[in-house]
């Protein structure tokens, strides 16, 4: 018996044309293979967890075939065609993929003489090194050649295994050389090295042990991840690193490898400087919030990033349609917008949302749409290009001058994928984006990478910031470009880390190998701190503003030190200065809602709102002495500090008059007092006052300004980058005007304390002034005995200490009356009289 032929069921796209070049992606994830029972025939195999990475990748092909055959000088008069498959990231898939491009999927034959050309002439793909392999092992029977956008093994280099296949990203030999130009630049000679138990992993690190010892660096361990992910070998290479001496580790993986490793470095929260290979240097799964810790600082080279002219608008261009070869974009539709075409299947999927294929795709993902960092997608884009040209050459052939036997040349209805071979060695072109796209005789494209670093985003998240290149094709010594201030280290101080077995002597020192030890690992006699050697006789001491590296070969600049916003006591100060401001915020907001009732309005509300605005502004220009100083900053910290204290404690001085002149009134001798202390009279006098302050902060601007300096006599190896005060007459002055207001407004206070109202406000100034002097008089000699950043931070801590004194000791009793006790919070209450002390 006979049984009919059946096909596997792939996910795919296609476009007719004169040419049809073939294509493998990994849209998919994950495959579900069907049990095989052996009674009824196989289930196909079910491919879920849509890549939208992988989709837009073969995209950017389709929009390259678009962008070709819209261009009238490349391959004028041909349409160029494409079929593009899913490979669901597994070697059966992609092997059944590329047979189904080879051989075709129709099932009965038009032609019976087999002759024409085949039905694709070229294939681009695959994604992976192991896919690639066997794939240009089995193309390469058919003379087929192939174009892979991301394998990178040195391996596919080798012409006599694989003569028919090319690349468009460099190989893990250009990689590792472009990883050992960054390990040069920043001295690291020790360096772990950790990969994938793979072809891609295999490979990189033979070719990296051979390289890493050209320039004198030594690995200080060699790890092969399992790919099982077991527990007990990832524990026991935690142990390895935990172990080492190492700073740096290198890991060849691909992410999937990489998980439990990460994990466990995370749970014990191992800081190292990691350098990713490209598999994994721009892979979102440790981008995350969670991986900051250990991750963040990481250095990593990346696929070379480029533009694509209107690919943007191509996305947003994408419709389905009923065509079964297009059944990937109806998947890519179902996936975006959470519904299903089949209203059977929407019922039980995606509870009853149907596709109808007239969503708006501007509404969707961002990231579909995102165009700014096409890096593997730009690769796709060369490699379809390094075809069409290759073609374009293949047709523009003069008869009798061609490449093949006789000097002919192909023709267009019957062109052979061995004839694109002689074409595609000599294509030369240069992209758009201005890279030039040529293969070497190993099939290679040139090799240019990019420089990421890790870094930390306000979100939480973590981004890959490009930082340098490395390009061979420029001359000896300008291979690797690095902006080194880009750059973010997750160690002490933002600086590199040293990796290192042994510091390097210096001339005249003794070296003595440790036994058991690679070549780099030797014991040697430093100089002392701040001291550097020029030769073996003695060590020289660096001049004032300089001090010795940590190999004490060269004088350095000294470290800055200033009280910045990313030091916890910086961050404790400015806390509470943002929370004394709110504090007074609310409580002016109280006293606004409530300004009608006898307690706000007592003793003339006006004074009170002034007290809470300038206390606001008391707390705030604590800010003005954190961070680096600056001329401005150095020039307005005191004299804004200057300033609102005096507008404060003015007006708390005409509060306190006012309280002595109101009960003074109240007798027959001085009614007629209250005139003198009128609402303009109460203004008046905390003006002039002011303008006193105001004037003082003028003059000693004028005449001997603040002004950053750096100085050198606190810590011998750190410059204490700080304000100089000019003039200290000037800052005295400024002080003691202060100090001169707050002894009056406490004596006055003092005098009235006793006034007989229910509720006596003379009592809490009384206390808010004695916290106040208290306070600034402790400062003084703080402020003399405390070096750098501390001296700022005592400041800082005077005024926070003193406005907090102020606000709740003046405050916090009318605040109680108007929110816990309102049944006091009227005249009748304010103006009794007690007979007893409460």
């Amino acid at each position: 018996m006979t049984l009919p032929l059946k096909q596997f069921r792939l996910v795919g796209m296609q476009r007719e044309g004169d040419i049809i070049i073939g294509g493998l992606f990994e849209v998919h994830l994950v495959t579900e293979f069907p049990e095989l029972s052996f009674r009824t025939d196989p289930q196909h195999l079910w491919c879920h967890e849509f890549d939208l990475d992988g989709f837009k990748m073969a995209l950017a092909m389709a929009y390259a075939v678009d962008e070709i055959n819209r261009d009238p000088n490349l391959l004028p008069n041909v349409t160029l065609g494409f079929r593009i498959y899913d490979n669901c990231i597994k070697l059966g898939v992609a092997l059944r993929a590329a047979m189904a491009l080879i051989s075709g999927k129709d099932e009965s034959l038009s032609n019976l003489n087999c002759s024409g050309s085949p039905p694709v002439l070229a294939i681009v793909g695959d994604s992976t090194s192991t896919h690639s392999i066997a794939m240009s092992s089995i193309l390469g029977l058919f003379h087929m050649p192939m174009v892979s956008y991301y394998a990178t093994c040195s391996c596919l280099s080798d012409r006599r295994r694989y003569p028919f296949f090319f690349r468009t990203i460099p190989s893990d030999a250009f990689q590792v050389r472009a990883m050992m130009q960054i390990l040069k630049h920043f001295g690291w000679t020790w360096v772990g090295l950790i990969v994938s138990n793979d072809d891609y992993g295999l490979h990189a690190a033979q070719s990296f042990q051979q390289d890493i010892s050209g320039f004198g660096g030594c690995v200080a361990f060699f790890e092969i991840l399992p790919k099982d992910n077991d527990i007990r070998e990832i524990e026991r290479i935690i142990g390895v690193i935990q172990q080492s001496t190492s700073r740096v580790i290198v890991v060849f993986s691909a992410e999937a490898f990489m998980l439990s490793l990460m994990d466990k470095v995370l749970r014990l929260n191992l800081t190292r400087q990691w350098i990713a290979s490209e598999a994994w240097s721009l892979n979102p799964i440790f981008l995350t919030l969670r991986m900051q810790p250990v991750l963040r600082g990481t250095l990593g080279i990346a696929i070379r990033r480029g533009e694509i002219e209107g690919m943007r608008e191509f996305l947003l261009s994408l419709h389905p349609d009923n065509d079964p070869g297009n059944n990937l974009v109806r998947k890519f539709w179902e996936d975006m917008f959470k519904c299903r075409f089949a209203p059977d299947v929407a019922q039980t999927e995606t509870e009853g949302r149907v596709c109808t294929g007239d969503e708006d795709v501007t509404t969707a993902d961002m990231e579909y749409s995102d165009v700014s960092e096409l890096r593997p997608a730009y690769n796709v884009y060369k490699a379809v290009y390094a075809l069409a040209h290759t073609l374009h050459n293949l047709l523009n052939c003069v008869p009798g001058k061609g490449p093949f036997s006789g000097h002919s040349c192909a023709s267009l209805h019957n062109i052979q994928p061995w004839q694109l071979l002689y074409y595609l060695q000599n294509v030369n072109f240069t992209t758009s984006f201005g890279d030039q796209v040529s293969f070497d005789k190993n099939g290679d494209a040139l090799a240019i990478y990019d420089i990421v670093n890790w870094i930390g985003m306000p979100d939480g998240t973590m981004r890959a910031r490009t930082v340098g290149v490395v390009d061979e094709s420029r001359p000896a010594g300008k291979v690797l470009s690095l902006d080194e201030e880009k750059i973010f280290w997750n160690f002490e101080n933002n600086k590199p880390p040293r990796s290192l077995c042994s510091e390097p002597c210096s001339q005249g020192t003794r070296i003595a190998r440790k036994k058991g030890l690679p070549v780099c690992c030797f014991d040697c006699i430093p100089c002392a701190d701040g001291e550097i050697s020029t030769d073996s006789i003695e060590c020289l001491k660096c001049p004032e503003e300089f001090w010795s590296n940590p190999q004490k070969d060269q004088c350095v600049p000294k470290e800055t030190e200033f009280l910045s916003y990313e030091d916890p006591l910086g961050i404790s100060l400015t806390t509470a200065s943002l929370l004394g401001a709110c504090t007074c915020a609310g409580v002016l907001a109280i006293f606004a809602h409530h300004r009608h009732t006898p307690v706000v309005r007592a003793n003339n509300s006006e004074l009170s709102f002034l007290i809470l605005i300038s206390l606001k502004f008391c707390f705030l220009c604590a800010l003005l002495f954190i961070g680096q100083p600056r001329l401005w900053t150095c020039q307005l910290r005191h004299a804004v500090f200057g300033i609102s204290f005096v507008l404060c404690v003015s007006s708390i001085l005409v509060k306190t008059v006012v309280v002595v002149a109101v009960f003074k009134a109240s007798k027959p001798e001085g009614q007629g007092l209250m005139k003198w202390f009128g609402a303009p009279q109460q203004r008046g006098t905390v003006l002039i006052l002011t303008a006193l302050q105001v004037a003082i902060c003028v003059i000693w601007l004028s005449t001997a300004s603040p002004t950053p300096q750096k100085n050198v006599t606190y810590q011998a190896s750190k410059i204490v980058f700080e304000c100089a005060v000019g003039s200290m007459a000037g800052f005295a002055t400024l002080l003691g005007y202060i100090g001169l207001l707050a002894a009056v407004s406490f004596l006055l206070a003092f005098l009235a304390r006793n006034l007989p109202d229910t509720f006596n406000e003379a009592k809490f100034i009384t206390f808010s002034m004695l916290i106040f002097c208290a306070v600034w008089i402790a400062f003084i000699p703080a402020y003399v005995s405390s070096p750098g950043k501390y001296a700022d931070a005592v400041e800082i801590f005077a005024i926070l200490a003193s406005s907090f004194g102020l606000l709740f000791a003046i405050f916090a009793p009318k605040c109680y009356i108007i929110l816990l006790r309102p049944e006091r919070n009227t005249k009748k209450a304010l103006m009794g009289r007690g007979t007893t002390n409460n």
